[in-house]
């Protein structure tokens, strides 16, 4: 786009008109964004290629359908649209929408009775699997395509509690729960026998230690404790922090739900070929950690057909934003569907559901 006013919009060396001519080139420019803007939002709401006198029928663009024509052969020849068959009208590219999404679509915020609804629908969860669940169903329903939630990562949590619990003289239960409200357990087979008492003071000086702190610290926190035990007790003290910090640092913490991949099927001429690469896409769990990105990028990403770097959803959009409590981003979650997708409203609908599962998780 500014290669093309510029183009058309430079002027001549020493020419009394040029600021003249390039207030008129900025109104082109303007003019042809608006263009840009009614296509993609006819494209989205109709299904159809959309031509040059149905845009001045719909929208107040103040120029004759002629003009109308001539952006949009300009735009394009510059790749922002293109006709998919002789005679037909444009529909937006891959470039087309990203430049609406970058330069021309606002967030659409939520209305108060849709903000209600999300905190009354999220506010009922009982755990975090459930509330991960419950995130899902709610995003697949508002945006009406494929909800992707990631579960909140050990790595970026703190340790909220430890709990111990005897099952048998030499066999303990490890209890791990975060700041996140996730839960981690794990059985512990000890060396020796370990008595209750024992048990109680080993809960009592690893929970002095490392609540409230993040993963990373606690190895160099605990590091010593085995020290602060009898001698015959040592090895059983070893036995459980090393559990702990197996716990910790595995690498099966990258969990996510997926849910509404039935939504695809109402798309099934957006998608060239056939919806199947894009159905196996979402099935690889790597992929879908990936689209997501990094929890500690928490704004807001807008991922456009050929910019995802799995070929089978190269006709797809991904929206994801961070959620987390404290301001920090513990995880993603987002959704997956059609380049012909409403991203005002897309977008408005993952950054509100993230805000109400962050505060859920503050909370809990």
């Amino acid at each position: 786009m500014l290669a093309l006013v510029r183009a058309e919009c430079q002027p001549q060396t020493g020419d009394a008109h040029g600021k003249d001519q390039l207030e008129v080139c900025a109104m082109l420019s303007e003019r042809r964004l608006e263009v840009l803007r009614a296509i993609v939002q006819d494209y989205v709401g109709t299904e159809e290629p959309v031509g040059s006198k149905a845009l001045t029928e719909r929208h107040s663009l103040g120029v004759s359908p002629a003009t109308v024509r001539n952006d949009m052969a300009a735009l394009e020849d510059e790749g922002y649209i293109a006709q998919p068959h002789t005679s037909a009208g444009r529909i937006p590219t891959d470039k087309g929408y990203r430049l609406f999404v970058d330069k021309l679509a606002g967030v659409k915020p939520m209305t108060a009775p849709e903000r209600r609804a999300i905190q009354n629908f999220l506010d009922g969860a009982v755990d975090l699997d459930d509330v991960v669940g419950r995130t899902v169903r709610l995003l697949a329903q508002l945006t009406r395509q494929v909800a992707v939630v990631q579960y909140p990562s050990l790595t970026r949590s703190t340790v909220r509690h430890v709990e111990l619990l005897s099952l048998a003289p030499a066999r303990v239960m490890l209890v791990l729960i975060t700041d996140t409200g996730r839960v981690e357990q794990r059985m512990v087979d000890c060396p020796a026998p370990f008595g209750e008492t024992s048990l109680a003071d080993l809960r009592a000086r690893l929970n002095s230690r490392v609540a409230g702190r993040r993963f990373a610290d606690v190895p160099q926190l605990v590091q010593d404790l085995p020290e602060a035990f009898e001698a015959e007790d040592r090895g059983t003290v070893s036995t459980v922090l090393s559990t702990l910090l197996e716990t910790l640092v595995e690498e099966t913490e990258e969990r996510l739900m997926i849910g509404g991949t039935a939504n695809l099927t109402r798309f099934g001429h957006d998608f060239p070929l056939t919806i199947r690469p894009v159905l196996e896409a979402l099935e690889e769990q790597v992929v879908l950690l990936k689209l997501l990105g990094e929890a500690s990028d928490s704004g807001m990403t807008v991922r456009i057909g050929h910019e995802n770097a799995y070929e089978g959803l190269n006709s797809t959009s991904v929206v994801s934003v961070g959620y987390g409590s404290g301001g920090e981003a513990v995880a993603k979650l987002g959704v997956v569907g059609p380049t012909r997708m409403d991203y005002p409203g897309t977008m408005g609908a993952v950054r509100a559901v993230a805000r109400y599962v962050g505060q859920i998780l503050a909370e809990s």
